[in-house]
C-alpha cells in the first residue's frame, strides 16, 4: 500500500499526477514547483510541450529554437523561463542546484543567441498556481506523489518520459503506477 502522507510539496520537487487524475489540465503532469509558502504555490508543467517555439513569437525572438511548453492553466499569456544559468542572470531565483527561474530576460536571450556553451532553458505560457493551502488539500485527496530530483533528470529527460521516469524512480507500490492505464476502462 502506498503511504501517501510521506509526500509533502515542497519548492524544488517535482509534483507527478496520480494516474487516474481526471482534470485535462494536469493529467500525466509532472509539475516543477518554483515557490511553495503560505502565501500558495506556484509551478511549471515540465512534460507538456506546445506546437510552438520561441522564434514563432516575432522578430525579437528570431534565432532562438527553444520549444515553449504550456506551464499550466493560469495567465496563458504570459511567458516564464526556467534555464541554468544562475548567477549570469540577474534577478533569477534559484529552485536548486543547476536550476533557476526567471531574472533579466534580455540577458537570457543574448545567452541563447550567443552560442557560448549549453544554456539549458525551458520557455512556458501561464503557469501553475495554487492558493493558501489548496495544494496541501490536494495532497490529502492523494491527487499528487511528490519527488526529490537533481536538474540533470530534468534537463536530460525527455519531456515524453518524464512522468513515467519519475514514478518509477519513486520506487515500491508507487512505481506500479507507470503502468495504470491511461483510462482503467483499458485494462
Amino acid at each position: 500500500m502506498i503511504d501517501w502522507s510521506s509526500f509533502r510539496p515542497e519548492k524544488g520537487c517535482l509534483l507527478l499526477s496520480e494516474p487516474t487524475l481526471a482534470d485535462p489540465n494536469f493529467a500525466r503532469t509532472v509539475v516543477l514547483l518554483v515557490a511553495h509558502n503560505e502565501e500558495g504555490s506556484v509551478g511549471f508543467v515540465l512534460n507538456r510541450s506546445l506546437e510552438l517555439g520561441l522564434s514563432d513569437f516575432g522578430e525579437s525572438f528570431s534565432g532562438i529554437e527553444e520549444k515553449v511548453y504550456e506551464g499550466g492553466p493560469v495567465e496563458l499569456e504570459t511567458l516564464h523561463y526556467l534555464h541554468d544559468s544562475g548567477e549570469q542572470i540577474p534577478g533569477a531565483e534559484r529552485v536548486m542546484d543547476g536550476l533557476y527561474w526567471g531574472g533579466d530576460f534580455e540577458l537570457m536571450m543574448q545567452l541563447q543567441r550567443g552560442g557560448e556553451g549549453k544554456v539549458h532553458s525551458r520557455y512556458f505560457l501561464g503557469y501553475s498556481g495554487w492558493g493558501p493551502g489548496q495544494l496541501e488539500a490536494e495532497m490529502q485527496e492523494q491527487t499528487w506523489l511528490t519527488i526529490r530530483v537533481e536538474a540533470p533528470l530534468i534537463w536530460d529527460t525527455p519531456a515524453t518520459q518524464l512522468w513515467e521516469t519519475c514514478i518509477r524512480r519513486l520506487g515500491g507500490e508507487a512505481a506500479r503506477l507507470a503502468g495504470y492505464p491511461m483510462d482503467p476502462r483499458w485494462n
